[in-house]
């Protein structure tokens, strides 16, 4: 059981790791730190555990580890009476990650609406040709649909902060 889950975790590692890479535009090692470490959970892993596990040097993996620590993507802490540090994922990286999802589809949702609104004009401009009229179905879904979504992680922006990042 334990060799399945382990088997299980280091495929979601390759998985997550390579849609990190293109997502973060990460290096291929820091992006299966990141996914090793998010898959790892708030107990966090160690240097020794990632060179282990991912089968790289301790410098690729010294060098990748700082320049996500400076990007602040991951963080440290360490246990009373031993000298290791163990990475977990930065808390503030994922609220910056929402607002940038949020602002991005806000963007987006007041750009179709400006469409939306142009395309109406012309519509009403156009009254005695219906085939010279734009649909305007799209732009009401799709916007429907971004608004839904932005409420929906902000509420989840909202259960984080206020669990502490129970993750």
């Amino acid at each position: 059981m334990k060799r399945e889950i382990c088997s299980k975790k280091m495929e979601l590692v390759e998985k997550l790791g390579v849609h990190l890479e293109k997502r973060e535009n990460l290096a291929p090692v820091a992006a299966r730190i990141m996914s090793f470490i998010i898959l790892t959970g708030k107990r966090g892993t160690t240097f020794d555990d990632l060179v282990t596990v991912l089968c790289a040097s301790k410098s690729t993996i010294s060098t990748h580890l700082n320049h996500l620590l400076d990007l602040q993507k991951i963080e440290y802490f360490t246990k009373t009476g031993d000298r290791k540090k163990y990475f977990v994922i930065d808390k503030d990286s994922i609220l910056h990650h929402i607002d940038h999802m949020i602002s991005e589809w806000e963007t987006i949702i007041n750009l179709h609406r400006e469409i939306r609104a142009y395309k109406e004009a012309i519509n009403e401009h156009n009254t005695n040709d219906e085939d010279e009229k734009f649909d305007l179905s799209f732009h009401n879904d799709y916007i429907k649909f971004l608004e839904g979504a932005t409420n929906s992680i902000k509420e989840l922006k909202g259960k984080l902060i206020k669990n502490k990042f129970n993750i």
